[in-house]
């Protein structure tokens, strides 16, 4: 462990040791009040990351254990949790994806069939990340592992490379798939590591259940609405210099002729992926639970040798998952059983509905500070688990309807992603390529952000009165 590291360790330990020192409410019982502290501290070293994060919130669930904050079956609980366990299953399936080649070969489908300018492919692009999104958990795997590597081979076939040539097409389309995957990551409950934590963090502090199938339904008409409008806008805000794109066609066809005809794996992973989508999407129908879904999804990929054994235990973002959210949901779960959080959502509450706004106006400014703090962040997990149950909590209490805001907020968790170039796990890797400056990425998710949160808290809210969350 280097200097900065320690200091930044020095820096989450005296947090806690404060909070745990300082005087508290009346209303709040010590153990609460010192489980707040080590949840806080654990908060604080997501943000910092003075060592990695599944080291932090597992220090974290120990230390809690160990003070006799909760007892060590608690602090274990939440590795049992069945959406963590969905969650690994996704990983698996993503790995399948890759392992296979179809993610590939469906992104090269999408480019021969409307890849024709630089603007219909970036709607290839944003089609590519939407279709294999509900599969891919890891939005880095995702847009690193899948996607990248052919924009980053397709820019430089057209002789765009960092620097000068940056803005002839690379600079645009490494923005497209950055905002389509932010987008993509909203859309679907196991497009993003953390959603699962947020849907866990709403049963357990205010006890409602959203399962596959409302995500998606709830999500699906504004983040379709979002990947249609966002390659226009950026197409007029950032403009590649190349406009026609007939190497983009032919590089496809290549491609797809060296892959040759779709292969044994492709079409298991396939069969697996549809049939997972399905069942999940009817779950209300059939009664299976989704995990369980899941779990047969790998079951059938390691029957057909599609994956090995050694797939299972190389797959490193599923463990550290379970090992950050694991301990982040017990911790969570046991502040929420606490009073902690109620007590505390209820003094907020008390203040805002005294200003005399409604519970409208309360919703739409609590999104607001909710979505334009991520600045703050660089992890979307760290993010949510810090202020989703606290946020959540007080839209209850003023009136918000508990299904809209649970989903709401899981859902903007993800679409304020773009503001800077370290929100999310793609940003190193697209921002990291070179061809676009920090402050153009940063007016450019600004402006994206601020359109997409105009979108889903305008027609979104439409459509979610529809269905009936509000």
């Amino acid at each position: 462990m280097d200097h900065a590291q320690k200091k930044k360790l020095l820096m989450t330990v005296l947090l806690g040791v404060l909070i745990w020192l300082c005087p508290h409410p009346s209303e709040i019982s010590d153990v609460a009040w010192h489980l707040f502290a080590i949840f806080a501290a654990t908060i604080a070293g997501f943000i910092l990351q003075p060592i990695p994060i599944g080291a932090v919130a597992f220090a974290g669930v120990t230390i809690a254990s160990l003070t006799g904050v909760i007892s060590v079956s608690t602090a274990i609980s939440g590795y049992g949790n069945s959406t963590i366990w969905l969650i690994i299953c996704a990983f698996l399936l993503s790995r399948a994806f890759i392992k296979s080649g179809l993610g590939n070969r469906v992104a090269y489908l999408i480019i021969k069939a409307i890849g024709k300018s630089s603007l219909m492919l970036g709607y290839a692009i944003t089609l590519t990340d939407f279709v294999i999104s509900p599969a891919t958990p890891s939005s880095t795997a995702r847009a690193g592992g899948i996607i990248y590597p052919i924009i980053k081979s397709l820019s430089s076939a057209l002789g765009s490379e960092p620097g000068d040539t940056a803005r002839k097409f690379g600079a645009y389309i490494m923005q497209i798939e950055y905002q389509a995957n932010a987008i993509t990551c909203a859309m679907f409950m196991t497009a993003m590591a953390g959603n699962p934590m947020a849907v866990e963090l709403a049963a357990k502090t205010i006890g409602i259940e959203i399962t596959w199938g409302d995500w998606a339904l709830a999500c699906i008409v504004p983040g379709l609405l979002s990947l249609l409008i966002m390659p226009v806008l950026l197409y007029k805000l950032f403009p590649p210099e190349i406009k026609d794109m007939p190497h983009a066609r032919q590089m496809a066809v290549e491609k797809l002729q060296e892959m040759g005809s779709l292969t044994y794996l492709e079409k298991i992973v396939a069969f697996v992926f549809i049939g997972a989508l399905a069942l999940w999407a009817t779950s209300s129908l059939t009664h299976m639970n989704a995990t369980g879904v899941g779990m047969l999804a790998v079951i059938i990929l390691l029957l057909t040798n599609v994956l090995d054994w050694k797939d299972v235990l190389e797959e490193k973002g599923a463990w550290n998952t379970m090992f950050w959210m694991g301990s982040l949901i017990a911790l969570a779960g046991a502040l929420a059983k606490s009073g902690f959080i109620k007590i505390v959502a209820n003094m907020a509450g008390s203040a805002i509905q005294g200003t005399g706004f409604s519970w409208l106006a309360a919703f739409i400014l609590l999104v607001l500070i909710y979505v334009y703090s991520h600045y703050a962040f660089a992890s979307v997990s760290a993010h949510i688990g810090a202020m989703y149950a606290a946020f959540l909590s007080v839209s209850v209490v003023v009136g918000t309807p508990p299904l809209l805001a649970a989903i709401a907020f899981a859902a903007l968790s993800n679409i304020m992603i773009p503001l800077t170039h370290y929100g999310g796990g793609a940003a190193p890797i697209l921002y990291g390529a070179g061809y676009v400056s920090q402050g153009k990425w940063w007016q450019l998710g600004f402006i994206l952000v601020t359109v997409n949160l105009i979108i889903w808290l305008g027609i979104g809210s439409a459509w979610w009165h529809l269905i009936g969350l509000w």
